[in-house]
């Protein structure tokens, strides 16, 4: 194996002194350039994302006030200031998109899966650095297509983010349901190819390229994580892919997969025999296992920067893993509790509540075993280190009311309410972001030779913490007082009106924790030209990406890969005169047998 590693390290990388800017900076096929990409279109999408999630958040606080930035940026969708219904649930739509495909998919398991899978297992590259290119740029066509749709005559995508038929099967069932609509699907189908080229790259990599050693049992947790998540993703993107393409059918072939009995103004039209009830299994089967495409990378990198910045072995390494494969495979059997008000058989309900509560069991391995390896730690409190921390506190919490949820008897009574946007947000938006956000403070120096300001760091963290828990601990509260989401103004509701202080703070800490992310794009692009240049192992950590030359070399290593004789969480180990051993240092006699 080692030897087909040698072999393929230099066998195409031979010429890459003489690249250009465009082989180097646009089409590179070097998966530290590719991962920066997918970092910085991620970032991009990110801005655009949380950029319509405030203007819908101000459009709840101060419903039918005229504001001038709606008419600039949303032009005839904001006559005279004020926003249009149509308009909002077409933020809803594309912004749930974007942040759950495009920002947390792509940008998180993208960026740090192309970054160091090569790099921690030993590698030159990935298996196929060439489909690894085509990847990025499936990805970056399906983010243009994506935002175009803004510009479309009868405007973007407005069926929601789970585009749940008749609204987007119908062309005539309303404005969002036109171009827009089929731009959102096609984006899609490309985002799904993308996501399957990356996906299969990884799994190839991680099987075929370690290096000599490097047993599975002796993989980093992030490797671990990425490799499942890549797993889950093979499995269960081609799903959507054909709910979306069996939609693409229904609404230009005349097809009636999900669509049944429809009338329109009194008149009947031809579909009969298709259900809308199968597109929403089809959706969720990717939807819930997607939750855990977001959330393993995250937890991955929690796992390696807590270990390392606790100066202590990871706790509980195999049972770690072990709860990463538990995940993986209960994810993909939990879907239902998504439709338990679809007139699904109460049987059948059951039987998916009693799955979803036992995906809690290896969640709470995995929040026990960080809390454990924080214990009585010598905790390094940088940047990094307070999101991770921070991802263990928001995972605890916002996994708590997934018990309501998944739960067929409660979630009835929270359904489509505002109990199920905190839930989800706190779950895995604002967990996998911390996820981001840390592994980015980690690695930067591993991807640009320099450190980001860590006073910085620290003011980003706390604004973001403390606004992060203002916007959706109150909106657990309203759900629960049965506020309905997705509406883009209450006033018609009396019974509501108590709740428009809350919806007013909500909006204030959103706005606030948004503008306060400028600190952390600042602090990231002005690194990048200024940070003050790292040394090669700044964290003093263990894993091989370390062990590479600060500056970028294509293929990793200048020399021969570095064997691997031990697991990767060596800290603080008796016998040594450092508190970290590195992976490449050889055993001494009598360490084999405790090795994990």
């Amino acid at each position: 194996m080692s030897a087909h590693v040698e072999e393929h390290g230099h066998d195409d990388h031979g010429h890459h002194h003489k690249e250009t800017f465009i082989t180097k900076y646009i089409f590179s096929q070097d998966h530290k350039m590719i991962a920066k990409q997918y970092l910085i279109t991620g970032l991009i999408m990110g801005i655009i994302g949380v950029a319509m999630s405030i203007m819908m958040r101000i459009q709840i606080a101060w419903p039918e006030e005229a504001n001038p930035m709606f008419e600039a940026l949303l032009g005839k969708w904001a006559p005279d200031g004020v926003m249009s219904a149509d308009i909002y649930l077409a933020l809803v739509t594309i912004h749930g998109t974007i942040m759950v495909f495009f920002v947390l998919t792509a940008g998180l398991s993208g960026t740090f899966s192309n970054l160091l899978i090569p790099l921690q297992i030993g590698a030159r590259d990935m298996a196929s650095g060439f489909l690894n290119m085509v990847s990025y740029w499936l990805f970056f066509l399906s983010s243009v297509i994506m935002i175009s749709s803004f510009f479309v005559e009868a405007g973007p995508a407005a069926a929601g983010w789970t585009i749940y038929p008749p609204l987007s099967a119908l062309p005539m069932a309303q404005g969002g349901s036109g171009l827009g609509m089929t731009l959102w699907l096609v984006s899609m189908a490309i985002f799904i190819a993308s996501s399957l080229l990356g996906s299969l790259n990884y799994v190839v990599t991680v099987i075929n390229l370690r290096t000599k050693g490097m047993s599975m049992t002796r993989l980093p947790l992030t490797i671990w994580a990425f490799f499942v998540t890549a797993i889950i993703g093979v499995v269960s993107f081609p799903v959507l892919l054909s709910a979306a393409l069996l939609l693409i059918m229904d609404r230009s072939f005349g097809t009636s997969f999900f669509l049944s009995d429809i009338f329109i103004q009194g008149e009947v039209l031809h579909y009969q025999g298709g259900s809308p009830v199968l597109f929403e299994h089809l959706f969720w089967f990717l939807g819930h296992p997607e939750v855990y495409i977001v959330l393993l990378p995250a937890l991955g990198i929690t796992s390696e920067i807590i270990a390392t910045n606790s100066r202590k072995p990871i706790f509980g390494y195999r049972a770690m893993v072990a709860s990463i494969l538990a995940i993986a495979f209960l994810s993909t059997i939990v879907w239902g509790h998504h439709m338990f008000i679809s007139g699904m058989n109460p049987f059948l309900g059951s039987v998916f509540t009693f799955t979803t509560l036992l995906i809690a069991i290896p969640s709470a391995v995995k929040a026990f075993n960080y809390i454990t390896t924080l214990w009585k730690g010598n905790l390094q409190m940088n940047p990094a280190m307070l999101f991770s921390i921070g991802l263990v506190s928001t995972f605890i919490t916002g996994g708590l009311t997934g018990i309501i949820l998944g739960d067929s008897a409660l979630d009835i009574n929270v359904h489509d309410t505002y109990f199920v946007v905190a839930h989800f947000h706190l779950v895995m938006g604002i967990s996998a972001l911390y996820g981001f956000f840390a592994g980015v403070y980690h690695w930067f120096p591993k991807m640009f030779g320099r450190m980001m300001n860590k006073n910085l760091g620290y003011v980003h963290f706390w604004i973001t913490a403390v606004c992060a828990y203002g916007v959706f601990f109150p909106m657990h509260f309203i759900g629960m007082a049965g506020l309905p989401r997705r509406y883009y103004t209450n006033t018609n509701f009396p019974l509501f009106d108590d709740l428009a202080s809350v919806n007013v703070v909500i909006t204030m800490f959103a706005i606030i924790g948004s503008i306060f992310q400028v600190v952390f794009l600042y602090n990231f692009f002005a690194s990048i030209f200024y940070g003050k240049k790292a040394e090669q192992n700044p964290w003093r950590s263990n894993t091989l990406e370390w062990t590479t030359p600060v500056e970028h070399v294509h293929g990793n290593w200048p020399g021969a890969i570095p064997q691997v004789h031990r697991w990767a969480y060596d800290y603080s180990k008796p016998g040594h005169v450092e508190d970290f051993v590195p992976q490449n240092i050889p055993l001494k006699e009598g360490e084999e047998e405790l090795q994990h």
